[in-house]
């Protein structure tokens, strides 16, 4: 067996905690990790891994080996990765994650631009508005929108997203056109249930910055939900540009408060180390980073 494979393959047991999971990310059979960290510990003649039918743990020989392995493969990938920017041409499947709204013509041509310079590279996009696990999971890469991304991972700034405050007319005509900020709390609200401060918007304007809270009639993890219910008339929501552009040249929807500013979103792309990235990840990143592509 190649001894090298073998230790990124006990590498990836020992972080996932699970021989399982380890066969998931590497698309391995559990059968052939197995076989892999065996043949580790019949090279090495030491026992590297204590095993039970529910639980793994290094033995004082495996924690020992596990961080100068570390150490190799992490040194290792950053050299490969350092010739791979000049050598290697992207190519496999990208698993990415990103929000709902991204399902749009302005990132689907993205898509197609990045496809057409790269096109060995092919997409595997999960937009269930969920924060998934990157290594669990097995996903290459997330666009989030945050302020302050986990500091668990790596964060790279990508672009802004401008949010509005929207309405359909008829709503407004039953509940009535608010003026300022804190009239919010007399409105039916419509929320995204994954806002970073919660039940509260922060705005910027003629008399300074202030926060209003606000009790919310809908909470939804999911844009288009909420992108609906504001278009039926259920109440205002705070919705992205992307997804209001359209709607407010066409009137369908009214925006609110032209002379206050919320606070944009910033897109970033998260994974979960630097030391050593894909060349389809690291082109895509830079593709979005370098040409505006989200129009932002």
């Amino acid at each position: 067996m190649d001894t090298l494979r073998s230790m990124r393959v006990f590498r990836a047991v020992v972080e996932l905690d699970s021989f399982v999971r380890a066969s998931e990310r590497l698309d391995l059979s559990p059968a052939m990790v197995s076989k892999h960290v065996m043949h580790l510990e019949r090279h090495l003649g030491a026992r590297l891994l204590n095993r039970s039918s529910r639980h793994l743990s290094l033995t004082e020989i495996g924690k020992v080996y596990f961080e100068q392995c570390r150490e190799m493969l992490d040194n290792l990938d950053e050299v490969e990765a350092t010739v791979g920017r000049t050598t290697v041409v992207p190519r496999g499947m990208l698993r990415l994650s990103a929000p709902v709204w991204f399902a749009n013509a302005i990132f689907t041509r993205t898509l197609v631009a990045y496809r057409e310079r790269f096109p060995e590279v092919t997409f595997d996009i999960d937009l269930s508005g969920r924060v998934v696990n990157l290594v669990e999971e097995g996903f290459d890469l997330a666009l989030r929108v945050s302020q302050a991304p986990s500091p668990s991972l790596i964060a790279r700034p990508i672009g802004s997203i401008a949010f509005h405050l929207v309405a359909a007319p008829a709503y407004l005509a039953r509940a009535g056109l608010p003026q300022l900020p804190q009239d919010l709390a007399q409105h039916a609200m419509i929320s995204y249930s994954l806002l970073a401060n919660g039940n509260e918007l922060a705005f910027d304007g003629p008399q300074g910055s202030e926060t209003v809270k606000f009790s919310p009639v809908l909470q939804c993890n999911n844009e288009s939900l909420l992108h609906a219910a504001a278009l039926d008339g259920m109440g205002i929501a705070l919705l992205p540009s992307w997804q209001t552009d359209a709607d407010l040249a066409a009137g369908r929807l009214v925006r609110l408060f032209d002379g206050y500013q919320l606070a944009g979103g910033k897109v970033h792309a998260v994974y979960t180390s630097r030391r050593y990235l894909s060349s389809k990840v690291r082109t895509f990143i830079d593709f979005l980073a370098d040409e505006g592509r989200l129009g932002a």
